[in-house]
């Protein structure tokens, strides 16, 4: 048998909203999903896009982000991230880990705004890895006391909670999602940039279609262009699909918790291996061991068997680009550099049957059995 790491289950319903869409039944579908989007995460507002790095992309031109800002980030963060931030010719500055929840170290970032007070800081995206989060109140309360906006970039974090409140209702400036987020492929693209602050929702909503004004409504032809935007509009079909996925989101996170338990129970005593160190609310929208030696050779071992596997994320500093941008060396973040040779992220989703997590343990304990 094959696990892949990541299938999406579509049934009838999703199939039937689609029709809807075919049939001009539902011509206010995107504007539908906002509406639910809002209601579902607790924000005062939500703009969908065309995917989670439109999102990200959006939220930057929204905060007035220019050539020379500076915006915190995590080492261990998708390529998206300092991507949108480098499109403005803006530079991304780059923090160490927590090496038990992969995300931004805030001690590190505290550390880094104490010693750094210039008026080119303009915010901080802070990366919920596999839907975890930091220390929210706390890092709301450095973003105040050192004048910066908080991005949170949520793409793993669609339905996780907070202390009980959702992600992107809990205090951000900014919050992204990604409805088919690195490795975890959906069968259709979308982003959803939310938030509680009007003005920056409308300079994004206008700036989603080139800031483009339709100047005679009765027409409907007639333009105008007042900035510079870009063209993020989300898919009618794509709406049509993630409106029903959302509705299955908090469904789908319990059977990854029932499933992680699973893991928990039965990869216990596995040699070699560590499990995930999460708090009570975690989603396990992503289940990221730790093998203590020889990552790729677990993963190649494991794909002999039908299991594919991750990996979230190689650190910043080790790819091309920023690693000649900024003359990053390899042992610059240390923390993340020896989560980056142990870390591996294993199937764990709703689609899963039981008998495929078995499978995944037993797999996981025979490769672990069989190492020196």
């Amino acid at each position: 048998m094959n696990i892949p790491f990541y299938r999406v289950e579509v049934g009838g319903d999703e199939r039937e909203k689609i029709d809807e869409v075919f049939d001009g039944e539902a011509p206010n579908i995107v504007e539908d999903l906002e509406a639910a989007f809002e209601s579902y995460v607790g924000a005062s507002y939500a703009l969908a896009t065309s995917h989670g790095t439109a999102a990200l992309h959006l939220a930057m031109l929204a905060i007035d982000l220019k050539r020379g800002d500076k915006v915190l980030c995590s080492i261990n963060a998708y390529p998206s991230v300092p991507e949108v931030v480098r499109h403005f010719d803006a530079e991304p500055i780059f923090i160490d880990i927590n090496p038990d929840t992969f995300t931004i170290d805030l001690d590190k970032l505290e550390a880094y705004l104490v010693e750094n007070k210039s008026k080119k800081l303009k915010a901080v995206i802070v990366s919920h890895v596999a839907g975890q989060s930091v220390e929210l109140d706390r890092l709301y309360a450095m973003a105040k006391q050192y004048d910066v906006k908080i991005v949170e970039d949520a793409s793993d974090a669609l339905g996780a909670t907070y202390k009980g409140q959702k992600i992107g209702s809990t205090g951000a400036d900014i919050t992204c999602f990604d409805f088919s987020p690195h490795l975890r492929r959906n069968v259709c693209n979308g982003g959803m940039m939310v938030c509680d602050d009007e003005e920056i929702m409308e300079r994004a909503r206008s700036l989603r279609n080139h800031a483009m004004v339709i100047e005679d409504e009765g027409l409907g032809y007639i333009y105008d262009v007042v900035d510079i935007g870009s063209q993020y509009m989300m898919s009618p079909l794509d709406a049509a699909t993630i409106l029903i996925q959302l509705e299955k989101q908090d469904e789908n996170i319990e059977r990854q918790r029932a499933i992680a338990e699973i893991f928990n129970e039965r990869l216990s005593d596995a040699p070699h291996i560590r499990l995930p160190n999460a708090n009570d609310e975690h989603p396990y929208s992503l289940y990221i061991i730790k093998v203590d030696k020889n990552r790729d050779s677990f993963a190649r071992e494991l794909a002999t068997r039908g299991i594919e596997c991750g990996l979230h994320y190689i650190p910043l500093h080790l790819l091309s680009y920023y690693k000649s941008k900024y003359s990053l060396r390899v042992n610059d973040f240390p923390i993340a550099l020896r989560n980056y040779q142990q870390v591996l992220s294993i199937p764990n989703y709703a689609a899963l049957s039981d008998e495929e997590v078995e499978e995944i343990c037993d797999a996981i304990l025979d490769v672990a059995s069989t190492r020196v």
